[in-house]
């Protein structure tokens, strides 16, 4: 089974950590200021006023300003997990802001992705190709906003700073346990190409090696002067979960796709294993990113 998600409007975290999606900025039914965000807002409020608490007295008990108060009860901003546990216990709503935490936070992704980022936090293997930028799960917070602020049509800032959240709050898969298996092959052209500018890249460049530390995750880079190279088709990411069961992830122009049918999955997964013996080691590839730093 091929699952298609059309119409992508926002990057959060392509197969390709690329950004692959367009981007317009513009909201969905499902994105902030409507679905479950609305219901939270509406939930929060109601609570707040049983309490007997402004805005701003609320605020102060929550750490948080009444401004941002406010855009959480209208649905224009998604809260942190943070708040909404301090939110929960200051206005003694029992569990029923609790309750809504996991749909919140699944709502700080875009529409097309929000399957994804799910299968990603379920995952016990993770093996990504990429081709035109680092893995979101791999960038640095710099290369993050250079990234977003890149798109076409532009997107507004309030867009932006949830996006690079929603990307920060997934790289804690680094920090999981069990640790999962996570394996990167990028293309040599992704690390020289310097977005955001030469000291952006050698931030990137520096994580890059610090995530090559972890035993659990091993990165790669296929050579430009390689003459065979298995991944001619474009980026793309297999995510297995618990029991075996695979999923393939891609984005292109716009459009992500989520494979299920397990014969297409196979012959992915198959593929990105080629992929990986055609690339250089990971302690190559360790050496070759110190040499590119080196050049910086």
């Amino acid at each position: 089974m091929t699952v298609t998600r059309g119409d992508a409007d926002a990057d959060m975290g392509s197969g390709s950590g690329s950004g692959s999606g367009v981007e317009s900025g513009k909201r969905s039914e499902d994105e902030p200021g409507s679905g479950v965000m609305t219901a939270f807002g509406r939930q929060l409020k109601l609570l707040r006023l049983r309490a007997g608490l402004d805005r701003a007295e609320f605020g102060k008990r929550v750490g948080y300003a009444a401004q941002s108060v406010a855009s959480f009860e209208q649905g224009r901003r998604i809260p942190q997990p943070a708040f909404i546990d301090k939110a929960d216990a200051v206005l003694e709503a029992g569990g029923l802001l609790l309750a809504l935490k996991e749909e919140v936070a699944r709502a700080q992704y875009p529409p097309f992705f929000r399957d994804m980022a799910r299968l990603e936090a379920e995952a016990v293997e993770l093996c990504a190709y990429d081709t035109h930028m680092v893995k979101g799960l791999l960038q640095t917070e710099e290369y993050m906003r250079a990234v977003l602020a890149m798109r076409r049509p532009l997107l507004d800032e309030e867009t932006i700073e949830l996006r690079v959240a929603a990307r920060l709050a997934r790289q804690e898969i680094f920090g999981r346990w069990p640790a999962p298996l996570l394996s990167f092959v990028m293309e040599e052209s992704v690390l020289r190409r310097p977005l955001g500018g030469r000291d952006v890249l050698r931030g990137q460049l520096e994580q890059l090696l610090l995530f090559g530390q972890n035993r659990n995750v091993e990165i790669q880079v296929m050579p430009l002067d390689r003459e065979d190279n298995a991944g001619v088709d474009g980026p793309y990411t297999v995510i297995t979960r618990k029991g075996g069961e695979q999923f393939v992830y891609m984005e292109v122009q716009g459009r992500s796709n989520l494979l299920t049918d397990r014969d297409e999955t196979r012959l992915a997964a198959a593929r990105y294993g080629i992929i990986r013996s055609q690339a250089l080691t990971p302690r190559e590839t360790l050496g070759f990113i110190e040499k590119l730093l080196g050049d910086l």
